[in-house]
Formats: C-alpha cells, structure tokens, sequence
C-alpha cells in the first residue's frame, strides 16, 4: 500500500507552477509567466504529481485541465500567491497594494467598460497586475481561469459569490444607405424579409442571447461570435443589426430601427472567486467596475 504523501516532500515552489498553469491553461505560457521554458513547468508538475501520489492535469481540447484533485490542490494553494505578495509588500516597505487579478467578460463590454476601468486602477495602483479574457459563454470554474467575472445573465457555476452589476439594453441598428434602399420600417411586420445581423445560432452559449426568433419573419442574414464584427457588418448594410445599445448610440452611421418597439433588457453580473489570492487588489478592481458602471449607466441603457 502507497504511504500518503508527507508535507516536507511536497515543494511549495512546484505548487506555484502547478497555479500557473491552472491560470493560463498553457504549460509554454505558464513557462513565460515564471520565466522559464515548458519543459521546467513539465518537470515541476511531474515532480508534484510524484510526490502527491495523485495525478493533477489532464490534456484537454484547449489546453491542460485540472483534474478534480488539481483542482482542489489549487483552491487551497492559491493563498500561496497571496502570502508572497504580502512579504514583498512587507520587504518593500511601501505598502502599495499588490498583485494579479484576471477578470473575465464578454468581448464588447470588456472592451467598452472593463477595461477603462483596469486602466483607472492601473494608474492608480502600478503594484497590481491586470488582465481581462473576453468571451460571451457560461462562466467556468476549471482551474482557477479568473479572479472577477461579468456574465451575462445570474452566474450558473457553484462556489462563486455573484451580485447584479447592471442592466444593458440590446435594440435594432441599421446603416443609412440600407434603410434609403428599401421600404421604412414602421412597425414590427415590416421586418418580414430583413436580414438579421446578430450571433451565429449554432455557436450560441448564452441561452439570455436566443433572441433572434422573437424577431419573428426577420432571417439571420450574417452571424458572428464577435459583437465589434456584428456593428461592422451593420455599418457595411449586412442588415438590420441587434445590437449592444452602448455600441449603436454611439455611431453616427448607424440608424436605431423600432427602438419604442425592440427593447431588450438583459442583466450583467459580476462574480468572485472566492479563493483568490489576491484579496485587497480583488476588491480595489470590483470597486472600480462598479464605479464605472454606475457613472455611464445611461449608456448601457440609453433613453429613446
């Protein structure tokens, strides 16, 4: 019978490799965030799995995953991260706030919202480290993939703290010249026939976005995973684009089609994992989100 793993056989600095890998889900970009090549990151995590007894990553179709027990080695490793940036903090003297905080949300307000926002604490805070992953799908807990996450919709995953961040509107938009091509729109029938421009169905995730066949006798005219291609493709006469309301307000050469007709409401919301490390940076960048979202509200829901 195998002895059960003892403490003193177990590095602490191969559990940090094990985390980085967990972070970026990638063994050649964990290695460029220690600053080491992929085959220490593989000789590290072979080293901890050794002495755990217990294999940690499995290959998945986008990258290694951790297994249920990497996954609970993680959970209760990530304080390590936390614990080091203290002592430095301690061994600086200065007491600046420090450390990395990975914030998750979709494309267009992450590009739009989040990230003036983490510019803001960037200036005001240069000892914590920022990044934001955009993507419009579920929220997912494999590995520890983020630190704060917007979704769209309540969040579905267990073991995350939620609360509403904010209401966004979704409305018509269409190019001048496609709307002096054909006949006004005036009411809901005068859809019939239209091209949609919106997500593609096949590829979509969110079940809040499934909005297309409410839009009865419109057909979906050009389908994209990105929303800054969508209002591209408005632009450029696809079709009639639903649209992120703070992305069509704002361009001059869209036209709003039935806005006091088509008014979608969807709700955001922010959630924490609640073994990240880094507490203190956590809650300045969550302040700051809300901070943000509250002084431009009336873009995310612009009156018609």
């Amino acid at each position: 019978m195998a002895s059960a793993p003892r403490p003193q056989d177990v590095s602490t600095d191969d559990v940090r490799y094990l985390v980085a890998v967990a972070r970026v889900g990638r063994m050649t970009s964990a290695g460029t965030l220690l600053g080491v090549d992929h085959t220490t990151v593989r000789r590290r995590i072979d080293r901890l799995e050794a002495a755990l007894g217990a294999r940690l990553l499995d290959r998945g179709a986008d990258g290694w995953e951790l297994t249920a027990i990497g996954r609970e080695v993680v959970d209760r490793a990530s304080a390590l991260e936390g614990i080091v940036e203290q002592v430095v903090a301690a061994a600086s003297g200065d007491g600046a706030v420090r450390g990395t905080v990975r914030v998750a949300a979709p494309d267009g307000f992450g590009a739009m919202f989040v990230a003036p926002a983490l510019a803001a604490v960037r200036a005001r805070h240069p000892g914590i480290a920022l990044e934001l992953v955009t993507s419009t799908r579920p929220l997912s807990l494999r590995g520890s993939g983020f630190d704060l996450a917007v979704t769209i919709g309540a969040a579905r995953a267990a073991r995350v703290q939620s609360e509403p961040l904010a209401e966004y509107a979704l409305r018509l938009y269409a190019s001048r010249d496609y709307l002096a091509a054909r006949p006004p729109v005036r009411a809901l029938a005068d859809l019939e026939g239209h091209d949609l421009v919106f997500y593609v169905d096949a590829l979509l995730t969110v079940r809040e976005l499934d909005l297309a066949p409410v839009l009865g006798g419109m057909r979906l005219g050009f389908g994209s995973t990105s929303v800054f291609a969508q209002v591209e493709a408005t632009r450029a006469g696809a079709g009639i684009g639903l649209l992120h309301a703070f992305m069509g307000e704002a361009d001059a050469r869209l036209v709003p089609v039935l806005p006091e007709l088509v008014d979608f409401r969807l709700e955001l919301t922010l959630s924490t994992r609640p073994e990240s490390p880094a507490v203190d940076a956590v809650a300045i960048v969550r302040d700051a989100l809300r901070a943000e979202v509250a002084r431009r509200r009336d873009e995310l829901v612009p009156p018609r």
